[in-house]
């Protein structure tokens, strides 16, 4: 299972998904309240508005860090969630069917697409360094075929010669329909949106890519910050069943527009997600990504910190 544009236009939010419901009840209050003791805690839960929606920005530490957050919402009757997802989970047609349940987003990357179309093209996985030099070339970073490295033309030739501008253009695409599915489930579906900025998962906080700013700053909804503390010792490996123990959540100050992200506001219309936003914006979205990292690095237990430099 690839998630094309294709695939994307299929999905359809909606604003009391019934995948959800299925796992809080059937799943997740069996393994918190009767297999397990799970103890989940949200400290400043006033922060969150209950009137407006917004964006959840949270550290990653583990594949299922964003499920207790959702149970205890929902146990709290907030609005249900979607989530920013890696293309890479929906492998699994089965796994797809049900991650769709949920309510979710698949945002796949343009690497992952290189490697799906070399993977679809070849019937073989993409060697990893292969894949970066791939990557690169995609992303502009060589001056003129003749300066590709052989193993990347290889490819590359397998691949037909127009294949750098149509994956280009194929992503552009397919960022442009996570951007209206982002839009409808804040404006339309009644949803809270959940993103992970580092965009991978990890227990030490890493660095934010821009995408949550660049919707922050494109729809002017609120950041609400939260970070996640011992969701990974509870959460060991690659099943969904949590050990007993105690997860923290701590939610911080929302960030808005009209406050603390004043400064960066965009006075006129501009693409999601397009290459010429991206250029043109580029020090407005770094400055408030960096500044969601900041506020989440704040909301973290010591062992799940970085150190930052700046604003």
């Amino acid at each position: 299972m690839m998630v094309d544009l294709d695939y994307l236009k299929k999905i359809k939010l909606v604003s009391r998904p019934i995948g959800q419901r299925i796992v809080a009840i059937f799943l997740l209050h069996c393994n918190y309240r009767i297999f397990a003791d799970v103890d989940i805690r949200i400290e400043n839960i006033e922060r969150i508005p209950r009137n407006e929606n917004v964006i959840f920005a949270m550290n990653h530490t583990d594949r299922f860090n964003y499920w207790p957050f959702q149970y205890m919402l929902w146990r709290k009757r907030f609005p249900f969630t979607t989530v920013w997802v890696k293309g890479k989970y929906y492998g699994n047609a089965l796994l797809a069917k049900g991650l769709d349940l949920c309510n979710l987003i698949p945002v796949p990357t343009m690497g992952y697409l290189v490697e799906e179309f070399y993977r679809k093209k070849c019937r073989k996985r993409l060697d990893r360094d292969v894949y970066r030099d791939i990557k690169d070339v995609v992303d502009g970073r060589f001056n003129g075929v003749e300066s590709y490295p052989r193993a990347a033309k290889e490819v590359l030739r397998a691949l037909g010669e127009n294949f750098v501008d149509f994956v280009r253009s194929h992503y552009d695409l397919i960022m442009e329909r996570v951007a209206e599915l982002s839009r409808s489930a804040l404006f339309e579906k009644d949803l809270n949106l959940i993103i992970f900025p580092e965009g991978t998962r990890g227990p030490q906080l890493g660095e934010g890519k821009t995408g949550l700013a660049q919707l922050a700053l494109h729809t002017e909804k609120k950041i609400v910050p939260v970070g996640c503390n011992n969701s990974d010792t509870l959460y060991t490996g690659s099943l969904p069943f949590a050990k007993s123990g105690v997860i923290i959540y701590r939610v911080g100050e929302p960030l808005s527009v009209d406050d603390r992200l004043r400064e960066f506001r965009i006075g006129e219309p501009f693409k999601l997600f397009s290459r010429e936003s991206q250029e043109k914006y580029r020090r407005q979205f770094e400055q408030v990504t960096e500044i969601v990292m900041e506020s989440i690095n704040r909301l973290l237990d010591e062992r799940y910190r970085r150190a930052f430099v700046g604003s």
